[in-house]
């Protein structure tokens, strides 16, 4: 299977970064905001009043500039994409971890953020490297890193386990195994009680909604890299964990899982067991459960800390992050854009693909292409930008 290509025709492209959020809309345009770089042995957030914008088709990045009630620049925060607006909760500012919810409108074209405030509930205690399903227009959060009093942490059913190098007084840093939902139309906050066999805590591990299931992969508590899958039944509230019948993929954090079809789930790069950045691609079948190792053409482009989303024809979309051990060696951020092609395209995509590919270089198709169908001729023109020669301009 062809299973790629990488865009490097905008003159103009968001800055390489890691942490940030990324989501894509039904318009086939990613948004990526927020993250971090390294400066010297300093790490800087990116700009908070900067929204990037990456149209697939085209391979162009635009820049938008935020109003509103704007969050503070942060990393390890995370989003979704629900009802055509851009959910942000949790992640980590200048103070450390925060539990503060966020949301802007990406179909207006205003971008003006707005800080959303709980008429109900509990909010979640602060918490970064956390991750997120959304199903019948709730989001359901899971897990993550982060801090709590002594007197809120219940160690009967060790829902939270306690960093031992990270305390101060009677505050406690750990990593937890909850489920909070938040429900936009009731700007409401719920704990739901769940059922089965739950998870361990973790954080920096990867989830994806297929149905009303959602699935979690990996993720670190303490000094372990876990490679377990669980299902959440969204409608019930009940944990299953999934026995593969094949090898697993090693032990990660820091990685990506994206359904790519209603029974198949694609994982990507992560920081392994052993510390090492990954560059190694997954399918995981759900109805026979079984992992498969694919081969891609970005083999030699390890990430971890990066975010991928699912664009059009089932393409995966992964921007930035790291290809370095970041604990350790923190140079590496990235800000190419890698497409996986996860599934063979209908024809009207190839032949807009092949056309836009060759006709700078084939005379006749350039003579023919006014002969295409208006909507053809419209999308292959778009597409002839992606193949352009690439004079990259990275932001400062």
């Amino acid at each position: 299977m062809d299973t790629g290509a990488e865009s490097q025709c905008s003159e103009l492209v968001a800055r390489e970064r890691s942490g940030h959020t990324a989501v894509v809309t039904d318009d086939n345009l990613l948004y990526v905001w927020g993250g971090y770089v390294s400066v010297a042995e300093s790490e800087v957030f990116l700009s908070n009043t900067q929204i990037w914008v990456y149209d697939i088709q085209q391979g162009v990045w635009e820049v938008f500039y935020m109003t509103g009630e704007v969050p503070p620049p942060m990393s390890g925060i995370c989003g979704c994409f629900l009802d055509g607006q851009l959910y942000m909760f949790g992640g980590c500012d200048m103070n450390g971890q925060t539990n503060q919810m966020y949301c802007v409108n990406l179909t207006d074209g205003n971008y003006t953020w707005r800080k959303v405030r709980a008429k109900r509930g509990s909010v979640p205690s602060p918490r970064d490297k956390v991750s997120c399903w959304t199903y019948e227009g709730r989001i359901i959060y899971f897990g993550g890193y982060g801090h709590k009093a002594l007197s809120d942490i219940d160690n009967s059913n060790r829902n939270f386990i306690v960093d031992e190098a990270a305390w101060v007084e009677d505050v406690f840093w750990g990593w937890n195994n909850e489920v909070h939902i938040f429900d936009p139309a009731q700007t409401s906050w719920t704990r739901p009680h769940t059922c089965g066999n739950t998870p361990a805590p973790r954080a920096a591990h990867a989830s994806a909604t297929s149905g009303c299931k959602g699935y979690i992969f990996g993720g670190r508590v303490m000094e372990t890299r876990k490679n377990d899958i669980h299902c959440m039944d969204l409608n019930t509230m009940t944990w299953s964990e999934i026995i593969p019948v094949t090898p697993s993929p090693v032990g990660r954090s820091w990685h990506t899982l994206t359904a790519v079809s209603e029974n198949t789930l694609f994982l990507f790069g992560g920081l392994s067991s052993n510390c090492t950045p990954m560059s190694d691609g997954w399918l995981f079948d759900l109805q026979t459960k079984k992992w498969t190792e694919i081969q891609h053409p970005h083999g030699n482009k390890p990430r971890l800390w990066h975010t991928a989303c699912l664009g059009r024809d089932s393409d995966v979309i992964v921007f930035g992050g790291s290809c370095d051990y970041i604990l350790l060696v923190d140079t590496g951020h990235c800000n190419d854009a890698l497409v996986f092609q996860m599934q063979p395209y209908p024809l009207y995509r190839i032949c807009e693909d092949f056309i836009a590919k060759n006709v700078r270089n084939n005379e006749l198709l350039r003579n023919q292409l006014h002969f295409l169908p208006p909507k053809l001729l419209s999308a292959v023109q778009r597409r002839m930008n992606f193949y352009r020669p690439s004079k990259k301009k990275s932001a400062q």
